[in-house]
């Protein structure tokens, strides 16, 4: 299990005969995960921690990183676009939510009575 400070185990895989950028163990296990995995987002975390030994905010951040890769999307290109997909989603509507409650904020009277 990864403790904190220590350094998560990062070894390449080699690369292909093509030359083209290769994932990492971790990375290649990571994107094999959230494929095989359901949407129980409890249990998810919970095997996040056992199998990663890493938060799951740690995990989601290594993951975010993971997809934008060329390698990730080399490697399965259907799982990469639904997951960017889905954080582009998640990524909107939490932006419409900030920008739709600073405006009724702003358009907002107040007095002092």
């Amino acid at each position: 299990m990864h403790r904190k400070g220590e350094k998560l185990q990062t070894a390449p895989v080699p690369p292909d005969p093509n030359g083209k950028l290769a994932l990492t163990e971790l990375e290649v296990r990571i994107l094999d995960f959230e494929r095989d995995y359901g949407s129980d987002r409890a249990a998810k975390d919970n095997a996040v921690l056992t199998q990663f030994g890493m938060t799951p905010a740690r995990y989601y951040q290594v993951l975010n990183l993971v997809i934008d890769s060329p390698a990730a999307l080399a490697y399965d290109p259907l799982l990469v676009r639904r997951l960017q997909r889905i954080r582009e989603s998640r990524m909107r509507a939490r932006f419409s939510f900030r920008t739709s409650n600073s405006v009724q904020l702003r358009g907002e009277t107040r007095s002092r009575d």
